[in-house]
C-alpha cells in the first residue's frame, strides 16, 4: 500500500484530483474568513441599522466554524454605541477563539472608537491605516431640554410616576442637579468596565498613562500604535499575504440575505403592509435616529 501511495503515477492523479475540490478543502490552503463589523453599535431601527450581537452572532460562529482556518480577521469599522452590545460582540468573539483555538486579527477601517475600539481589543492584534481613527475611551449621553419651548406654545406638561426618581432626566422638565450626578455616577461605573476591559486586552502594550489614554480623546494611525492602541499600520490583503502566504483565501463571511434570509425568519411573508404603516407611525422617531446616527458619524469627521 505504501508503494502504491508513493508511485509517482498516483500522486499526480491525486494532485490532478485535488484540482476539482474547492480551494479550501485542499490540504495545506491557508483560510482566513473575513468578518465585516460595521456602523452604529445597539441601533435596530429602519433608518438607524446597526450592530447588535443578535445580528452578527450567527456570521461569528461560521467564521469561527470555517474549515481549515488559520485565523479569523475583522475588519472594524464603527464610532460606537451602545457599550452592553460592545461588551456583548467582544465577549462572544473572545469565547470562540478559546473554543477554536484560533488567533483574532483585527483591521481599523476609518475607525474603530468607543464601542468600536471597544470590540476591537477582542483581537490578538489590531492593524490600522495611518489615517484610521481609534479610541475615543469613555462614555457619553446627551439630552435636550423643551420645558421653556412647551412653555412658550402653552403647551402644559402632565407627568404621573410611581417612584421618586422614575421620570429623571426628563427633557420636558426642568434639570435637576440630584439627577445630573446620579447619571455621571453611572458613566464612570461604565467607564471603569471599559477601562478594565482595555487594560486587560492590552496588558503591557499600552504605553500612555491612564489620564491620556482614558478621557474619551482619539488618535490617528500612528499614534494610537505609539500609545499601544494597536499594533501596526496594515492593510488586510497584504498583512494576510505576508503572514500566510501569496495563495492564503480570505472568504467574506457574511448575513444571508434574499429567498434564504426569508427562509430563515428575517422576513415575515404577508408582513408588508403592517410594516409599512408601522414604519409611517414611527417615522418622527426614525428621523431623529437618523440624525442621532450622523451625529455619531460626524464626531470622528465622517
Amino acid at each position: 500500500m505504501a508503494e502504491q501511495l508513493n508511485d509517482p503515477e498516483n500522486s499526480g492523479l491525486a494532485d490532478k484530483l485535488l484540482q476539482y475540490l474547492p480551494a479550501r478543502f485542499r490540504p495545506g490552503a491557508a483560510v482566513v474568513p473575513v468578518v465585516r463589523l460595521s456602523g452604529v453599535i445597539g441601533a435596530v431601527t429602519p433608518l438607524r441599522p446597526g450592530m447588535t450581537l443578535a445580528g452578527v452572532a450567527r456570521v461569528l460562529e461560521r467564521a469561527f466554524s470555517y474549515r481549515n482556518a488559520k485565523a479569523v480577521a475583522l475588519v472594524i469599522n464603527s464610532p460606537g454605541g451602545s457599550p452592553v452590545q460592545s461588551r456583548q460582540i467582544y465577549l462572544r468573539i473572545k469565547q470562540l477563539a478559546a473554543e477554536k483555538k484560533l488567533p483574532v486579527l483585527v483591521f481599523v477601517e476609518d475607525v474603530a472608537a468607543s464601542g468600536g475600539y471597544m470590540i476591537a481589543c477582542a483581537g490578538d492584534e489590531i492593524f490600522c491605516d495611518p489615517s484610521s481613527i481609534l479610541g475615543s475611551i469613555g462614555v457619553v449621553g446627551g439630552s435636550f431640554g423643551f420645558q421653556e419651548a412647551i412653555k412658550r406654545l402653552g403647551i402644559e406638561r402632565r407627568l404621573y410616576t410611581a417612584g421618586a426618581h422614575k421620570a429623571m432626566l426628563d427633557p420636558f422638565l426642568p434639570e435637576n442637579p440630584d439627577d445630573v450626578a446620579k447619571l455621571k455616577a453611572l458613566q464612570r461605573e461604565i467607564h471603569q468596565i471599559f477601562i478594565a476591559l482595555v487594560k486587560e486586552s492590552r496588558g503591557t502594550r499600552l504605553k500612555g498613562a491612564d489620564d491620556t489614554l482614558f478621557t474619551g480623546e482619539y488618535w490617528a494611525g500612528e499614534t494610537s500604535i505609539a500609545l499601544g492602541l494597536a499594533d501596526g499600520i496594515g492593510d488586510i490583503r497584504s498583512t494576510l499575504r505576508a503572514r500566510y502566504g501569496e495563495k492564503v483565501l480570505t472568504p467574506v463571511i457574511a448575513q444571508p440575505t434574499g429567498l434564504l434570509s426569508g427562509l430563515l425568519g428575517r422576513k415575515s411573508p404577508g408582513a408588508g403592509q403592517l410594516s409599512a404603516m408601522e414604519s409611517m407611525a414611527g417615522l418622527p422617531d426614525e428621523l431623529i435616529s437618523a440624525v442621532e446616527t450622523r451625529a455619531i458619524w460626524a464626531k470622528f469627521g465622517f
